[in-house]
């Protein structure tokens, strides 16, 4: 008769237990691709926030940032499961207008992060400001090059709010305060390590006495970086990278990396969920979060900040 009450006491604490995670708000993230390590930055920060809120969080993105057509077909299937929230990455910032739109006559509320849209129907904006993060690498890479020389641009993809609003912030600095510089070509990397190393060949092959180098993303550096040591030009050609991977660690540890501006990705996923949390208990959320980039250099690598932020195991 005890084990029998203890079973049904036991069934009965798992059986509410479970009652109770079914009765959590789902909230559905949608970045722009799964296959980079600062989208597994970002998850790592909507799942903490998920736990401290209490909240089931649905991950959910196309394997790279240029599929397109796939990221508006799961932004359509958690609009048509009516999730309590939604957190989305704009892969393109005209493609979502429509999935958008949907969401808003459903009643859901939407937080767009790290990369902007086309729509104003959405709640709030959480982002590094990438404007500013683009002026900060320029005045990274003219302090490198000591305010002359040659240099190139190696972009991410048309059409992607954050990285264009990097280049812009970057032309506009370069153009403007470092006259003895000269952006002599620029091409994009379509979010592909393997695309950007042979466009940076390309670039090394046509102008052989380039200086530096920016980078706005993390495919772009990956590959911008193996093709600088491949051509033995590591530290001659100063690379400014955008972002941050083990192989961008290694690089700045050895020199092929000049210097890495990097964001707070698990900070942005954690706020990004924060905003919907706060919108579902009543409350109203900013409707933009900017958050800052920094600069880290090779004897950055030894703060415990740093380390913390780039996710070093120590």
């Amino acid at each position: 008769m005890n084990n029998r009450r203890t079973w049904l006491f036991t069934a009965a604490g798992a059986l509410l237990a479970a009652c109770n995670r079914s009765n959590r708000k789902t909230i559905a993230v949608i970045p722009k691709g799964t296959s980079h390590v600062f989208w597994v930055a970002v998850e790592s920060g909507t799942v903490a926030a998920g736990k401290d809120f209490k909240v089931n969080i649905e991950w959910n993105g196309p394997p790279t940032e240029t599929d397109y057509s796939r990221q508006i077909e799961i932004l359509d299937s958690m609009v048509a499961r009516h999730v309590d929230g939604i957190a989305v990455a704009a892969s393109e910032r005209k493609i979502l207008t429509g999935g958008l739109d949907r969401a808003a006559a459903a009643g859901i509320p939407v937080t767009v992060f790290d990369s902007g849209v086309d729509s104003t129907n959405y709640m709030s904006y959480v982002a590094t400001d990438n404007v500013e993060a683009g002026r900060l690498s320029a005045r990274t890479l003219a302090a490198l090059l000591g305010g002359k020389g040659q240099i190139a641009v190696m972009m991410h993809a048309p059409g992607s709010a954050s990285t264009m609003d990097r280049e812009k912030g970057f032309d506009e600095v370069i153009g403007r305060d470092f006259k003895n510089i000269e952006i002599v070509a620029r091409q994009y990397g379509m979010s592909d390590r393997a695309k950007a190393r042979a466009a940076v060949e390309n670039i090394l092959t046509a102008h052989p006495d380039l200086d530096g180098m920016f980078c706005s993303s993390e495919p772009s550096s990956v590959g911008a970086a193996l093709a600088v040591k491949a051509r033995n030009a590591a530290g001659r050609v100063k690379l400014v990278a955008f972002d941050s991977s083990e192989s961008m660690i290694d690089g700045l540890r050895d020199g092929t990396i000049s210097a890495m501006v990097v964001q707070d990705p698990f900070k942005m996923g954690y706020e990004a969920v924060k905003t919907l949390v706060d919108k579902l208990n009543g409350k109203t959320p900013p409707r933009r979060i900017d958050l800052n980039a920094r600069v880290v250099q090779k004897a950055d690598l030894e703060k415990a900040e740093i380390k913390q932020l780039l996710m070093i195991k120590t």
